[in-house]
């Protein structure tokens, strides 16, 4: 099971999504549900069964939002954890055995989702890197393979300030 936690940025889209869906997009497709339903046979009525099924999409979503809002546990940036990865943090690594570089955000579960430059908190990569400072090297190991990286630079997003 995921860590309960999120940034306050993740969880205003969690937010905004919900009302997006609730307030906009839901009356939206009842309205065509209702239309669709007043032409008769539903059985053959595309329109109603592809919003039917929207409809159902969208209310899975919402209950899903809304559990998950009132389960999750906002984490907020503090003074404190400058110079250190925490929660929250963007971090800068390299590899030297093939020269790539990788920036990333340690986050929630409920955020990394479309995004590549985020990861759980839970992941290998996040659990390795928590308490870590610039120039310390981070061994992980993801599917049999050691990756040594080094921590180049550790930054906060302002938006997550108090």
């Amino acid at each position: 099971m995921p860590t309960p936690i999120i940034t306050r940025s993740g969880y205003l889209r969690l937010q905004k999504e919900h009302d997006h869906l609730w307030r906009i997009e839901r009356p939206e497709v009842t309205k065509k549900v209702a239309w669709a339903a007043s032409l008769g046979d539903r059985s053959e009525n595309a329109d109603y069964q592809y919003n039917k099924k929207k409809l159902r999409e969208i209310d899975r979503r919402v209950r899903y939002l809304r559990k998950c809002l009132s389960n999750l546990k906002v984490v907020d940036y503090h003074p404190q954890q400058e110079g250190k990865v925490f929660f929250g943090a963007w971090v800068d690594l390299y590899r030297e055995s093939d020269d790539q570089s990788l920036s990333l955000r340690v986050v929630g579960y409920d955020e990394i989702f479309g995004r590549k430059d985020y990861i759980s908190i839970d992941s290998p990569m996040a659990r390795a890197l928590l308490g870590k400072q610039v120039d310390d090297e981070v061994t992980v190991m993801i599917e049999g393979r050691k990756s040594v990286w080094l921590i180049e630079e550790i930054r906060y997003d302002t938006d997550d300030k108090l």
